[in-house]
């Protein structure tokens, strides 16, 4: 068996999400591609170093240095059952941008310019439970729980699950859709009754920007971006915030108190005591 499926059947084993186990293989063919001729086993974090080098020169991004950084640890550590010791490489710093978001009377335009009930839902899922791109396409209808009015999202980044409420007009929503399409395994049900692609997602969304003249770049995040925004604008808890987008660390989720606009209104300017001539 090839190194690099022996590597993957490891994460495999591991449990390892669909798209990690993607991201890491392709990361080490390239850094095995990078060394080839060369026992890659041994390298030294001289050598290591250097690559990384490359993947900057050659204008890779912070977060792709990231992955890379991720994927040869998981080669070193978790293959080759090397101490976490034996390797170390000072990760990069992430430019710390301020998250692009719509008002609410944007997000209202957008919704505006969807006729389709199909694409319509997909966007009112994305915005009303703050999900992720993947984890809309990996919905099952078994993951609805009405009773409770909630989405249960399975193997979400981190591979774990959570709990996200629902609001009763999402629900209902979902109700005419469901009556329409009939969808039997996944929520946005594709060809076949297979999963919906997120490439078509990422069409929908941009048409539909055009269409409501929405100057700025909306994508499928930006909706999950401008529902937690809309929520702190709201008075929510940045705790409870955190814990319905699942990010592990409350520090992404205070990124959003730099694009509420609600704090500003209570700031008296001192120019309004200024007298215009």
């Amino acid at each position: 068996m090839k190194l690099i499926e022996q590597i993957i059947q490891k994460m495999r084993v591991k449990r390892y999400s669909a798209n990690t186990i993607k991201t890491y293989a392709s990361c080490l063919q390239l850094f095995f591609k990078y060394f080839e001729g060369a026992d890659t086993a041994n390298l030294n974090r001289e050598d290591i170093i250097s690559y990384m080098d490359d993947l900057v020169q050659r204008g890779y991004s912070k977060s792709a240095q990231n992955q890379y950084i991720n994927a040869i640890k998981f080669y070193y550590e978790k293959h080759l059952g090397r101490e976490r010791t034996f390797y170390f490489i000072e990760r990069p710093f992430k430019d710390q941008r301020v998250p692009i978001v719509l008002s609410k009377a944007e997000t209202q335009r957008l919704f505006h310019a969807v006729e389709n009930l199909k694409h319509r839902t997909i966007l009112y899922t994305i915005y009303g439970c703050g999900l992720r791109i993947s984890e809309l396409i990996n919905l099952k209808m078994s993951d609805i729980d009405r009773e409770y009015m909630c989405l249960w999202i399975r193997k979400g980044k981190g591979n774990k699950d959570r709990q996200i409420p629902v609001s009763l007009k999402l629900l209902e929503l979902l109700e005419r859709y469901y009556k329409v399409y009939k969808p039997t395994v996944y929520l946005i049900n594709g060809q076949n009754g297979l999963q919906y692609s997120s490439g078509s997602i990422q069409k929908i969304i941009k048409v539909a920007s055009q269409r409501a003249s929405i100057q700025k770049h909306v994508t499928p995040h930006t909706l999950r971006h401008s529902f937690a925004t809309h929520l702190l604008e709201n008075g929510t808890d940045l705790r409870c915030i955190q814990s319905i987008l699942g990010h592990n660390d409350i520090k992404t989720t205070q990124i959003y108190t730099h694009v509420t606009s609600a704090h500003l209104n209570n700031i008296k300017n001192p120019f309004d005591d200024m007298e215009i001539l």
